[in-house]
């Protein structure tokens, strides 16, 4: 008799506690990308941790539970490292128990194949078999493949909870391709509230969106600007938008519903949503379920400055910690403590610049409130220790409340310049006093002439 899909999956259906068996002292484990990590997996290999020694688990924006962390406070049994920091990653770090990979993410599945220790086992919480035998990825598809290509064992989570996204490529992966399966308990996703911006964000966004037209192709990133301005482009006039981002957030489903995007000026992926993975509310996961407008691709496709170029019109959104009157951009550490990653931040602001009347802004208030009083994100150099996520070469629009400054084509002075100008109006005296004292600024400057 004819073996159906029906009993390969009978065959590979097992506990999460057989499933981890396959685990062995020094092996590396990689986990699925955010709400696709590994949950009841994990909990199962923490249970194992008195037979387990130098366990190395890679994860991407660790968004489930920690309990092997929490299992090992020593860090000898279990020891986590992450290509970018959501919150509980931050945690761990500050105890000692992860560490920070630097990558950018275009690169992120040439480096798993190519330069990382190979994966032993890949696991990742996936959606509920299809009749064709598949299973999506649903919010994380980054770079899934690149794992299992290198990986000895894969198992998968199911979670009925997780969205069935269609893609795109890379976004699935088929029952004869799986040693494992485990059907979970399905726990809701990890959601990400939508931060509600403040009238200083509202601001910043309104000199963005000043500069977006009819047939734009868009990039946000995560937090209050980006919402801001999906709030201000559904109640506006333009039309014809395009989305083609690594994250899909809560804005793009505010624009959506707004009618103001079709993607009908796309230059490739016409009509369709494009990105890589979803973090947001229950309500975005459900809108990008079974979508055919929203299709899933690896990160190598979504990031690459190539194909980003390759779609005029775009604009990339993004947001920053602080910025140096040279123009370097830093956002990701606060000095030597790293608090997020490089992410796909430079890939997109390569990128876009590339593009046909392309456009990159990197966002960030004039100041932020320190332990000590105000304290200008605009600084003569970045605070010592602080990560170039952007380097000067690299970064177009620099923005905050007080306007935008474009850094390409200008010489350090006029970069000072207008930096300076967009700086909290408390902090500019003592800018040019200290650009002064580095030869960046010129007695004769803008500033200066009557």
């Amino acid at each position: 008799m004819k073996r159906t899909m029906q009993d390969e999956y009978r065959d590979k259906l097992v506990t999460a506690q057989e499933a981890v068996r396959v685990v062995k002292s020094g092996d590396w484990v990689e986990y699925g990308f955010g709400v696709c990590g590994a949950n009841e997996l994990d909990r199962a290999l923490a249970d194992r941790k008195s037979e387990l020694r130098n366990i190395n688990i890679r994860c991407d924006i660790g968004a489930w539970p920690h309990y092997t962390n929490e299992a090992d406070p020593s860090g000898e049994h279990f020891y986590w490292n992450s290509w970018h920091f959501g919150g509980l990653d931050r945690k761990y770090y500050h105890d000692g128990l992860l560490s920070y990979i630097p990558m950018k993410f275009h690169e992120l599945p040439k480096m798993t194949k190519e330069d990382c220790k190979p994966t032993n086992v890949f696991m990742i919480m996936v959606s509920p078999m299809d009749r064709h035998g598949y299973f999506s990825f649903g919010a994380g598809a980054p770079s899934s493949w690149a794992a299992i290509e290198t990986a000895d064992y894969v198992i998968l989570e199911i979670n009925n909870n997780m969205p069935r996204v269609l893609g795109g490529n890379q976004e699935s992966i088929h029952i004869s391709q799986v040693d494992f399966i485990v059907e979970g308990d399905n726990p809701p996703l990890p959601t990400l509230p939508a931060a509600e911006p403040t009238e200083v964000e509202k601001k910043i966004a309104s000199h963005i969106i000043d500069n977006l037209y009819d047939g734009c192709c868009i990039q946000l990133g995560i937090g209050g600007i980006p919402n801001a301005i999906g709030a201000m482009v559904a109640d506006s006039d333009l039309r014809d938008l395009g989305v083609h981002t690594e994250m899909y957030v809560d804005a793009y489903l505010k624009m959506s519903m707004a009618g103001k995007i079709s993607g009908a000026r796309k230059r490739i992926d016409r009509y369709k949503q494009v990105f890589s993975f979803a973090f947001g509310s229950r309500e975005l996961y459900d809108f990008i379920d079974d979508n055919p407008g929203v299709i899933a691709y690896s990160v190598n496709y979504t990031n690459n400055p190539i194909i980003v170029s390759q779609l005029h019109d775009f604009v990339s959104i993004n947001a920053c910690i602080e910025v140096d009157l040279f123009g370097q951009v830093c956002a990701e550490s606060v000095g030597t403590r790293q608090v997020s990653g490089t992410g796909g931040q430079l890939d997109f602001v390569e990128g876009a610049y590339k593009s046909k009347r392309g456009q990159s802004f990197i966002c960030m208030t004039s100041t932020f409130q320190g332990k000590e009083g105000i304290v200008s994100r605009i600084k003569p150099v970045l605070t010592p220790g602080a990560i170039v996520t952007d380097p000067r070469t690299a970064v177009h629009k620099i923005v905050t409340e007080y306007g935008i400054a474009n850094m390409k084509g200008k010489s350090t002075w006029e970069r000072a310049e207008a930096l300076i100008e967009i700086a909290h109006p408390e902090f500019r005296d003592s800018l040019v006093r200290e650009a002064e004292s580095m030869k960046i600024w010129r007695p004769r400057s803008k500033k200066d002439t009557p």
